[in-house]
């Protein structure tokens, strides 16, 4: 994978033995200025669950790791980022979604503006049993895209960075969002959920299928949604 100058790439997890080779490597982090790498698919990092967070790194070192993760969310860019993608098996995610979309594409698919928050130790379960499959993409596996069918409605329940309980309610895209982060701290990527005919570049993405939903896909490449 491509890392700013004077970074290396993370270390996998059986490389964090303890609580002090975590903090060390959080450290060696947060020393260098600029978006952290972010790990691609490949690294045994993204295949594992992650740790529950219970501590393993002070408030000062939380508050820090959240903040360089909002900012390398940010300079990807993405809607969601997980601890693991940055080499961390920790149980944390950031999402934040500005959401700008066409009002035509913003309604079909429930999209709507998401704040910025931390998520740890999230779990969700579905409300109801509606679904919906659209493209999606992810920072860890950079110039495709395929289609996920997921829950249209989910129930979170996490703590945000300052220990304050996250229990509410996601639907439309922000639902699609916390599944997606949270199935990275569980080890999945979003092509194991994937209807892999539909995978597509960037490229065929931006020239063919740019509708707010994936049926002319699905009809050309001979996949469901």
């Amino acid at each position: 994978m491509t890392t700013p100058a004077g970074r290396r790439d993370p270390v996998t997890p059986t490389d964090l033995v303890t609580a002090a080779d975590l903090v060390a490597f959080v450290d060696e982090l947060l020393a260098v200025p600029g978006p952290l790498p972010i790990v691609a698919a490949g690294h045994p990092v993204l295949r594992r669950p992650a740790q529950p967070f219970d501590g393993q790194l002070d408030p000062v070192r939380l508050a820090a790791l959240v903040s360089a993760m909002r900012d390398t969310m940010r300079a990807a860019p993405g809607v969601g980022l997980a601890a693991p993608q940055i080499g961390v098996p920790l149980r944390l995610a950031v999402i934040e979604d500005p959401a700008p979309v066409p009002p035509e594409i913003a309604e079909v698919r429930g999209r709507v503006p998401q704040p910025f928050r931390a998520l740890i130790n999230p779990e969700y379960e579905p409300v109801g049993t509606g679904h919906a499959a659209f493209f999606e993409g992810c920072l860890s596996v950079p110039g495709w895209q395929a289609v996920v069918a997921r829950h249209d409605r989910v129930w979170l329940r996490a703590l945000d960075e300052h220990g304050r309980v996250v229990d509410e309610e996601f639907a439309g895209w922000p639902a699609r969002i916390v599944q997606h982060e949270t199935d990275h701290l569980d080890g999945t990527l979003y092509l194991d959920r994937a209807e892999l005919r539909s995978l597509s570049s960037a490229q065929a993405m931006a020239e063919r299928w740019t509708q707010p939903t994936p049926a002319e896909a699905a009809e050309a490449l001979g996949f469901r949604c």
